[in-house]
C-alpha cells in the first residue's frame, strides 16, 4: 500500500530543510521537522500548537539552547540528509496511515505525532520543555484522519 502526502505536510517538510539550513546544521532533525510544521502556519496542527503556547520563536530558541547554533561556513548539499530520529518519525507517520488504512493523506498531525514518538529526539525534548505532553498528543490523535491537519 502506498501512502499519499497532504500538500501542507510536504510544504512543512520543505520548510524544515530551510530551517535546518538557517541554523547551519548539516542534517534535518526532528527539531527542524517541528519548525517546518509551525512555519507552514495554515495547517491545523500549527494552530493547535500555537493555541497551546508553542510558537516558532520558542522552538527556535529551545533548539539553539539544546543543540547550539553551528558556526560553519560551507556549501550544503541540495537536500540535507535526515537524522535517524527524523527518518523514524516520518516512517512512524507513514506506518500509522497505512496501519489504519482509512484513505486520505499523511498530514502534519502525523508528522508531529511521529516526532512525539521519538522520545530521545531533540524535537520531543523541545515539545516537552514547551509543555506538550501525552495528554495533548491524545487530544491531537483523532484529527490525524481529517484533511487539513
Amino acid at each position: 500500500m502506498k501512502a499519499r502526502w497532504f500538500s501542507k505536510a510536504i510544504k512543512s517538510f520543505a520548510m524544515s530543510e530551510l530551517e535546518a539550513r538557517k541554523l547551519k546544521y548539516l542534517t534535518t532533525g526532528t527539531e527542524a521537522l517541528l519548525m517546518g510544521v509551525l512555519i507552514e502556519s495554515t495547517n491545523l496542527t500549527a494552530k493547535f500548537l500555537r493555541a497551546h503556547g508553542i510558537t516558532i520563536l520558542k522552538v527556535r530558541d529551545e533548539t539553539v539552547k539544546l543543540l547550539g547554533k553551528a558556526d560553519l561556513f560551507f556549501f550544503s548539499p541540495e537536500h540535507l540528509p535526515l537524522t535517524d530520529e527524523a527518518q523514524r518519525a516520518l516512517d512512524w507517520a507513514v506506518d500509522q496511515k497505512i496501519k489504519y488504512g482509512d484513505g486520505g493523506e499523511i498530514t502534519t498531525s502525523h508528522i508531529l505525532l511521529g516526532i512525539w514518538s521519538e522520545v530521545d529526539s531533540p524535537g520531543h525534548k523541545i515539545l516537552f520543555t514547551l509543555g506538550f505532553n501525552d495528554e495533548k498528543a491524545k487530544e491531537l490523535e483523532p484529527s490525524i484522519s481529517k484533511p487539513g491537519c
